[in-house]
């Protein structure tokens, strides 16, 4: 961690004593960790998915939902032994899967518990959710460990990308990145109740005014993978972008149209995808987005 490399901008920050890009520090921080049920209905189930959402983040886009641990506001530190309690309580309150949010800086902290949790026999998978602005070298270390990918697949266009995330080379990486956790997966395998166990699913989030791109980004998947993996098609985009930021992004204090997201899923439909997740109603409000008020996190994992 003196040098930190561990994910695509290198930024090379002493974590022990400063923060990296991301926000990380040589100390593993959790805002929170208890039952979420927001996911796709093959994660999430009746019982939740339990959620372990880490502070910080390599990719920090302008209008991400969770910024306020995205821009680490919030965060508990707690020790490799607490997260891996922390797992055990998840599974012990019915969680369907140990759900890892964002956990890409944490990579050197995570990997030894996961070992540990499923060597002490934690018996439920776990989910890997990304942004997939990943290293495939890093990814290979969760060889073994990681049941099911949730990745991201935000931009087709490196001009998005560098406008929003401040990485042009976004789908270049992610996409490489995809790559690897599709072969450590291979074809998705779900339980008799229809809860994935193994599989990649593709997330992309609709942007207000780039369907074009959404377009793309959907094209892509399916010439590049078939049906071999599920691609999510969200429209839940909520302008959380405030101040100077919303003066600079104007384009992003909307939500998306039902016309805007219908263009998407029937192109989608259209191109001959099968094995996809759509949203319906109104999933673009403020109450999907959970409590950062470290539930869970000191002591046991509690419902909300």
């Amino acid at each position: 961690m003196s040098i930190c490399t561990l994910c695509p901008r290198e930024c090379h920050a002493d974590r022990q004593k400063a923060h990296g890009f991301c926000g990380g520090t040589d100390r593993i921080r959790i805002a929170r960790a208890a039952l979420h049920y927001f996911e796709e209905p093959c994660i999430s189930g009746r019982s939740g998915s339990g959620a372990v959402f880490f502070t910080g983040c390599p990719l920090r886009c302008v209008f991400c939902q969770n910024r306020s641990i995205a821009l680490s506001e919030y965060g508990e530190e707690v020790s490799p032994d607490r997260l891996c309690d922390i797992f055990f309580e998840l599974e012990a309150q019915g969680a369907n899967n140990i759900n890892l949010v964002t956990p890409t800086h944490e990579a050197e902290h995570i990997i030894p518990v996961m070992e540990k949790a499923k060597a002490k026999g934690l018996k439920i998978p776990f989910v890997y959710n990304t942004g997939s602005y990943e290293k495939v070298e890093v990814l290979k270390r969760f060889e073994g460990l990681v049941d099911v990918w949730l990745p991201d697949l935000k931009y087709f266009s490196s001009e998005l990308s560098a406008k929003y995330s401040n990485a042009p080379d976004y789908f270049e990486v992610a996409s490489k990145a995809i790559a690897e956790m599709v072969r450590q997966a291979g074809e998705p395998v779900f339980s008799e109740t229809g809860l994935i166990r193994r599989g990649v699913i593709v997330r992309h989030l609709v942007l207000p005014g780039c369907t074009k791109d959404s377009k793309d980004v959907i094209r892509y998947l399916y010439e590049t993978y078939g049906n071999s993996i599920y691609i999510s098609i969200m429209n839940q985009y909520t302008p959380v972008i405030c101040g100077k930021d919303a003066e600079k992004y104007p384009e992003l204090t909307r939500r998306v149209t039902k016309r805007e997201y219908a263009k998407v899923v029937d192109y989608a439909i259209d191109l001959g995808v099968e094995n996809a997740y759509i949203q319906e109603g109104k999933t673009a409000e403020e109450s999907f987005i959970p409590a950062f008020d470290g539930t869970g996190v000191k002591g046991a994992a509690s419902e909300e």
